[in-house]
């Protein structure tokens, strides 16, 4: 398929933000490995590059990932950039929601992340070289009501990846965690179908995926870890630091409980 100079792993690549991020990547000329279920979304988003390849992988089995990993490096080359896009957001009060539902958001969202973390990772840090790229969210960052189980994986994975960057920040790779406000991808649509908080009704519209694809290359090549796509996105953060019970007074507010 390719030398791998510059190969591109990307999990959840059949829609979303891992779209956006492959047809990104393979029209800048890199090649681009896909690992989803979603066997379908990944032939559309492999639609007219010859340089994407997918997939079709369980990102909760380990052994899979393992397996998946082997052979992209053996048919694509090394993996120089990991981005792990791979989730799931259904919404509801927690003790309402589906107990199977809130275990398999931690199981995709964060255990996602940790399997191919640990697929991945030790082949980047042997080669000293690469870019290591997770996407949390704002829900990551502040919860809200309704949202408690998706909030909570998020939470997981900023946890998870400031701790992993923190553990190799001289290995000479670069790290980001992505913590976007809602972001216009069929993520959304699965929220809408749930249980819809008014707090996001409240939001500007979602932003586009080129937006936080452009903030990330931007931050990596500042060396700066946690990516804020808006200005919004930073006064957000720094609230939630500041004036969290302010936040959930808003939050209360504005649900009507």
């Amino acid at each position: 398929m390719s030398n791998g100079a510059e190969t591109v792993l990307i999990t959840g690549g059949g829609s979303g933000m891992g779209r956006e991020a492959a047809r990104r990547f393979a029209a800048q000329g890199l090649t681009v490995a896909l690992l989803d279920v979603n066997s379908e979304g990944m032939a559309e988003t492999a639609d007219s590059f010859s340089n994407i390849h997918s997939w079709t992988v369980d990102i909760t089995d380990f052994d899979a990932v393992c397996a998946a990993v082997r052979e992209v490096e053996s048919q694509c080359g090394p993996i120089y950039r990991l981005y792990n896009c791979a989730a799931i957001m259904p919404f509801g009060k927690l003790v309402e929601q589906d107990n199977a539902i809130i275990h398999k958001q931690m199981a995709i969202n964060y255990g996602g992340l940790v399997n191919i973390t640990q697929a991945v990772l030790p082949g980047m840090l042997e080669r000293g070289r690469g870019d290591f790229v997770s996407f949390a969210s704002m829900a990551g960052i502040i919860p809200m009501l309704l949202t408690g189980a998706y909030t909570a994986t998020k939470f997981a994975v900023r946890a998870f990846t400031e701790t992993l960057y923190h553990e190799h920040r001289d290995s000479g790779l670069r790290f980001a965690c992505v913590c976007p406000p809602a972001v216009a991808t069929p993520l959304l649509k699965q929220g809408r179908e749930t249980a819809w908080p008014k707090m996001l009704e409240d939001q500007s519209e979602p932003i586009a995926p080129s937006v936080v694809i452009d903030a990330i290359q931007s931050c990596l090549d500042k060396g700066t870890f946690f990516v804020y796509p808006t200005r919004n996105a930073k006064i957000g953060a720094i609230m939630r630091r500041l004036a969290p019970g302010l936040i959930w007074k808003q939050v209360h507010q504005v649900e009507g409980f």
